[in-house]
């Protein structure tokens, strides 16, 4: 399942400010995510999407 943090982030009116604080990672980190950095660290991710009720999950490929 692929989401689209922005879309996520605009839908309940945070700006990356808001985001960065609620989540507690760097308002640098809100932005990377944003523009798709592939080199993410996943706990940081998973701080941001605990926000919008999502986590990183292992997901089995065929």
């Amino acid at each position: 399942m692929q989401i689209n943090l922005l879309s996520e982030v605009r839908t309940l009116w945070y700006n990356q400010i808001r985001v960065d604080r609620k989540a507690g990672v760097g308002l640098r980190f809100v932005r990377d995510l944003e523009q798709g950095k592939e080199t993410v660290r996943l706990d940081k991710v998973n701080q941001v999407l605990q926000l919008f009720g999502y986590q990183v999950g292992a997901v089995r490929t065929n």
